[in-house]
Order: structure tokens, then sequence, then C-alpha cells
């Protein structure tokens, strides 16, 4: 049984930074393939980032190239997103998600292909 809590989100203005955090408990974390979604208002989840469990491989929504970060810390069971230069249109409730039995080669991109998921965390972007 996977647990995921997510925290980091707040109000920043257009072009600042936030990092959000997700920690996971329940499930050996080195097993995990983790990823990012969000969801705005009346819009269906989109991907956002994911990462593999060995950390070699990651994708990111051509939304977040350039200015996302994901990366994951296996000793403290953490994944996070950095996000830079932020838009009013990265207004979102952001999701960590985890993929039990992750793999080395692969990073789902589906919010289908996933297995849990945390509170979500809200970012406001202002202009």
């Amino acid at each position: 049984q996977v647990q995921l809590v997510e925290s980091g989100g707040g109000l920043v203005q257009a072009g600042g930074s936030l990092r959000l955090s997700c920690i996971a408990s329940g499930h050996t974390f080195t097993r995990l393939g983790m990823a990012w979604f969000r969801q705005a208002p009346g819009k269906q989840r989109e991907f956002v980032a994911a990462i593999t469990l060995n950390e070699l491989i990651v994708d990111y929504a051509d939304f977040a190239k350039g200015r996302f970060i994901i990366s994951r810390d296996n000793t403290k069971n953490t994944l996070y997103l950095q996000m830079n230069n932020l838009k009013p249109e990265d207004t979102a409730v952001y999701y960590c998600a985890a993929e039990v039995s992750g793999t080395t080669y692969y990073v789902p991109t589906k919010s289908y292909e996933y297995d849990h998921w945390g509170q979500g965390t809200q970012v406001t972007v202002s202009s």
C-alpha cells in the first residue's frame, strides 16, 4: 500500500519558481516509477513529467521542457518537481503519482498507467 504526500505549492508571480515535493511511504521507493500530473478546473488531468525508478530516464510534457526539472532522492523516498519561470497557465493542482513495479526503461505518461496518487498541492501563478 503506497501513500503519497505532496507539498510545496503556493501562490507566486509569473516568472517565479516553486519546488514541489512528494514523500512516498508504504512501499519500496526504489521500485516505484514516479510522475507529476496537474489538473486545472474544468480540464482533464494532464501529464507533466515522469522519472524511472533508477533515475536514468525522464520525460516531460512539451510545456514543461526547459522550465521544469523532475528528480528523486531514493535515500529520502522523495520525488521533486522544480518549476521555474512559472506562467499563469501553470495554475493547477499538481499531483504526485506512483507506479508499482516501475521499470528502468519506460516512463508511463498516461494517468491510468499509475496506481497511486497523492492528494495534490495547489499552484497558483499570478500575472
